[in-house]
C-alpha cells in the first residue's frame, strides 16, 4: 500500500518557518507511523528529525500529533489512521518549544513535574498504617502508569494559554504523592497546588483524558487533589470556593442561582468584585443574570433534593 506522509518540517538555520512536506513510501499492512517514519529516513530524507528509543510505547519519546491527536508513533498503526481520517498528517507536539522538525524541548515539562517535588518525603516505619498500604495502588488511580511522553500537556486547553499552570501530567504526579500512605508532607503538598497555576485552574476539558497512551487519566487525578483539599479545609480560593457554593446553592434552591453564585464565591473580596463587576452588570443588562434574591417557586421534588444532601452530611459524619 502506497501512503502519502505529511510531515512537518523546521530546520531553525533555513526556514523562516514550519512547513509541510508529502512524502510517499510503501508501507505493509501491520506498519506503525514509526516505522514509516524511520524508512522515509533511511530511504528518502536523511534531515527528517524526530525521537524514538523503546519502540515498545514505553519510554514515551516518539510522541508526537499525528492526524491532528497526540498519540506515540511506535503504537500509532499507518492502515487504520489511512482509513479514518483518509490521510496521515503528522507534527510534533503542541505547547512545547520547537527544535526541528518533529522534535519538541522538554524543558518546560521536566520544570513542571520538579515543581511538584516528584518524591516521597516519608513518614517513620511507625507511623505508617499498614491498613492503608493494602490499598495503596488503588489510591493512586493509576498514576503511577505515566511515561512522562508529554502527550496530555501538548493537548491541554490550559496550558495552552497559561503556561503558569502547572499541567495534567505534574498534577497527576502530585496526587501519586498525596496518596502514598507513606508520605508525611501532604497537607503541605495540597497548599502548594491552591494558588495560580495549580489544581483549581483546570477546566476539566477531558482532553488529557483522551489523548494519555496508558489511561492515566489526569483529569481524574486533579479531582482527586481538589477533593483531597476541600477536606482538608483549603477552602478560600475562588475555585474552591465556586465548588462549595455550587453545592450550598443546589442544596438550598434545587437549582442554580445565577446572580448569588459569583457572590458567594468571591465574598468580600472588593477589588475582585470590582473586576467583575462590567462584566455582571452587562449581562445583567442583557437577562443573562436574574437578581440574586428574587424569591422563586420552589422546584418539583425539592423535598427529595436536600434529602439527598442530608444523607451525603450523615454519611460522612458516620464514616470512620
Amino acid at each position: 500500500m502506497r501512503v502519502t506522509f505529511h510531515i512537518q518540517k523546521y530546520n531553525p538555520e533555513k526556514d523562516p518557518k514550519p512547513h509541510e512536506e508529502p512524502y510517499r513510501i510503501d508501507v505493509g499492512h501491520g506498519s506503525t507511523v514509526l516505522e514509516a517514519l524511520m524508512r522515509l529516513k533511511n530511504e528518502a530524507d536523511g534531515t527528517l528529525t524526530f525521537r524514538y528509543a523503546c519502540r515498545s510505547a514505553i519510554c514515551g519519546s516518539c510522541a508526537m500529533e499525528i492526524n491532528g491527536t497526540e498519540k506515540l508513533a511506535c503504537k500509532t498503526q499507518v492502515r487504520p489512521e489511512l482509513e479514518r481520517h483518509g490521510e496521515i498528517r503528522i507534527g510534533p507536539l503542541k505547547n512545547l518549544p520547537l527544535i526541528k522538525d518533529l522534535v519538541v524541548a522538554m524543558d518546560p515539562f521536566w520544570e513542571k513535574i520538579h515543581s511538584i517535588r516528584p518524591w516521597l518525603e516519608p513518614l517513620s516505619h511507625e507511623q505508617v498504617d499498614p491498613a492503608r498500604m493494602r490499598d495503596a495502588f488503588t489510591a493512586f488511580n493509576n498514576v503511577e502508569a505515566c511515561i512522562l511522553c508529554g502527550a496530555c500537556v501538548a493537548a491541554c486547553t490550559v496550558y495552552e494559554v497559561e503556561k503558569s499552570f502547572a499541567g495534567p501530567a505534574a498534577l497527576a504526579k502530585a496526587w501519586r504523592f498525596a496518596a502514598d500512605p507513606r508520605e508525611a508532607a501532604v497537607p503541605e503538598r495540597l497548599r502548594r497546588l491552591q494558588g495560580d497555576g495549580g489544581i483549581w485552574d483546570c477546566t476539566r476539558c477531558n482532553y488529557c483524558v483522551e489523548v494519555c497512551p496508558k489511561d492515566v487519566k489526569p483529569m481524574e487525578a486533579i479531582i482527586l487533589l481538589r477533593r483531597a483539599s476541600l477536606q482538608s479545609g483549603l477552602t478560600q480560593t475562588m475555585g474552591s470556593r465556586h465548588l462549595t457554593s455550587f453545592v450550598d446553592i443546589i442544596s438550598h434552591e434545587g437549582r442554580l442561582n445565577e446572580g448569588l453564585m459569583p457572590m458567594k464565591v468571591i465574598g468580600f473580596r472588593f477589588k475582585d468584585f470590582l473586576r467583575i463587576l462590567p462584566l455582571g452588570i452587562r449581562m445583567f443588562l442583557k437577562g443573562k443574570v436574574p437578581f440574586p434574591f428574587k424569591v422563586k417557586p420552589a422546584i418539583p421534588g425539592m423535598k427529595q433534593v436536600r434529602a439527598i444532601f442530608a444523607a451525603r452530611a450523615q454519611a460522612k459524619r458516620e464514616k470512620p
